[in-house]
């Protein structure tokens, strides 16, 4: 199993690769607490290992040492991640020189002038949504009926592709600009909202408004980054006049946080601060007499000969709707396996949502012929999901259709869809379901 050391500054999406496949594979990879961009890469002993002098830069336990964030990671990852196969290798290669050549160059001309990291020039800019839209066209065509990028389960050519397009989704892509890219949209939520993503990534906040220009952003970094330099100038005037160096690792990590990163690609994260939290929507709605919580535990704790009846004895219909959520696209299902897999990745998506929404989604039929549909009980009397621009991003694959809780016909799906029984409207019988609670 592979370890070693990872030198890099925090929140370096080329370093996310390699600690994310490092969760995957169980590889034994120690982030360098000591290391400070600016001054520790600049030292004798680091471009003795580095030369280049860039990071993240990786030395291997026993020794070795790798650059470039594509490679730390190949060598951290297992076999299910570089791929079982030859033609899996190549074309997890080619996605990697995708990403590398197609995503970033375009990606940095457009993030990096908003967040003041470089002068702002509109034909670049114009040129780089140009190139990211060509790019994302061609991501969402491949991705129609593909679950990974490559084979059926995820590789390094996610992991890779994803934190590529991450400044993308942090700071550009608003829900109007991603409505085109769906698939895209899909499988990058799924890559980022893994088990082993958020161990590294935190909970990952999608874009509710594109960065908006402004001049006064380059001028600020530009004016540190003159400051920096001088200071360090005066500094190696007094070492070399005193012959003892008095820069303070502190005042040199508040500096390299402040000024631009010499390798414009390297670090884009440290030029915006961390945005509020919102609130939930559902907090500003009205209270009401059915306390879902307490639903959600009876469901988990009785069978359904118990628990529907109390869901009817107990249900608020004037704070409470409940709605038929049929995916659109169930031509384009295959494995059973992969569409239990969108809805979970949906439901990892959604997980804001979680406090004033239950849901019971179901499968119905087989491997190549299949259909996804559930029932989804929310507060409020309208679609939830154009409530917060963190829940709008699954919705529209799915024909949303409000139900009248007084009708017959409702009470009988409840009562299918949260018992797990019956079949789909074509008559295949149900395969399997998962809860949202």
């Amino acid at each position: 199993m592979a370890s070693g050391t990872l030198y890099t500054y925090p929140e370096n999406f080329r370093a996310y690769k390699v600690l994310i496949a490092a969760q995957f594979s169980g590889a034994q990879v120690k982030v360098a607490e000591d290391f400070i961009f600016g001054e520790t890469n600049k030292t004798e002993a680091f471009l003795k290992k580095f030369p280049v002098g860039k990071v993240p830069a990786f030395e291997t336990s026993d020794g070795k040492y790798i650059t470039e964030s594509n490679a730390i990671a190949y060598y951290v990852a297992n076999e299910q991640l570089r791929g079982k196969t030859d033609i899996d290798r190549a074309l997890i290669i080619q996605w990697l020189g995708f990403a590398d050549s197609e995503i970033l160059p375009a990606s940095c001309g457009w993030v990096f002038p908003l967040l003041g990291i470089m002068p702002y020039n509109k034909q670049t800019v114009e040129h780089a949504k140009e190139d990211i839209n060509k790019a994302l066209t061609a991501l969402n065509s491949h991705l129609l009926t593909r679950t990974y990028l490559v084979g059926e389960r995820l590789t390094l050519a996610d992991i890779c592709v994803a934190m590529t397009l991450l400044h993308l989704y942090q700071y550009i892509l608003e829900p109007e600009l991603r409505k085109p890219y769906l698939n895209v949209n899909r499988w990058f939520q799924t890559v980022i909202y893994q088990p082993e993503s958020i161990a590294v990534l935190g909970a990952f906040k999608l874009a509710d408004k594109t960065l908006e220009y402004d001049p006064k952003k380059f001028a600020e970094t530009q004016g540190k980054s003159s400051k920096k330099e001088k200071k360090e100038k005066e500094s190696k005037k007094e070492a070399k006049e005193s012959k003892e160096p008095k820069e303070s690792k502190k005042e040199s990590k508040v500096a390299d946080k402040a000024a631009p990163v010499e390798d414009e690609a390297d670090a884009t994260e440290e030029a915006l601060a961390a945005e509020p939290k919102k609130k939930n929507p559902f907090a500003s709605m009205a209270k009401s007499s059915f306390d879902l919580d307490d639903f959600k535990r009876f469901y988990s704790n009785e069978d359904e000969a118990k628990s529907i009846p109390y869901f009817w004895q107990k249900f608020d219909p004037e704070n409470y709707s409940i709605w038929l959520g049929e995916y659109k696209y169930n031509n384009e299902l295959t494995k059973v396996f992969m569409s239990c897999n969108l809805i979970s990745g949906m439901y990892q998506r959604l997980d804001s949502m979680r406090k004033g929404t239950f849901a019971s989604a179901c499968i119905f039929g087989e491997d190549n012929n299949n259909t996804i549909s559930g029932i989804w009980i929310w507060r409020g009397q309208d679609l939830v999901f154009t409530l917060s621009p963190d829940w709008q991003v699954d919705y529209e694959s799915y024909t949303w259709t409000k139900l009248d809780p007084s009708k017959e016909e409702t009470k009988k799906l409840v009562e299918q869809y949260l018992s797990w029984t019956g079949t789909d409207k074509e008559g295949r019988k149900f395969n399997q379901g998962k809860v949202f609670k």
